[in-house]
């Protein structure tokens, strides 16, 4: 490997990890049921927190599958953030092991 190839992986690397560092503090917010249940997650898909109108709860088993659509909803949002971060950095191009 030549120096020049050296430095544009370390300047490719270290751009990843801002990126990395920034989906850490980005938030998506998923929702289900018109927003009767609400999921904020990180961009590193980590739930913040669950909001749920009290109404929703009259009727758990459509409580439970709107939770779980809602956190779906926030996990697809994370994909789709950190997708267009890394191509932003890697230029659209396939990287093994980046993928999300």
């Amino acid at each position: 490997m030549n120096k020049n190839m050296i430095r544009q992986a370390q300047k490719l690397q270290a751009q990843l990890q801002k990126v990395q560092e920034e989906l850490e503090t980005l938030t998506v917010i998923g929702t289900a049921g018109g927003g009767v249940v609400k999921v904020v997650m990180t961009g590193k898909q980590s739930v913040e927190s669950v909001t749920i109108d009290p109404e929703a709860a009259e009727d758990v088993e459509l409580l439970q599958d709107l939770v779980a659509a809602a956190v779906n909803d926030a996990f697809n949002k994370t994909q789709e953030l950190a997708s267009q971060k890394m191509s932003s950095v890697t230029g659209g191009m396939n990287i093994p092991g980046l993928g999300f």
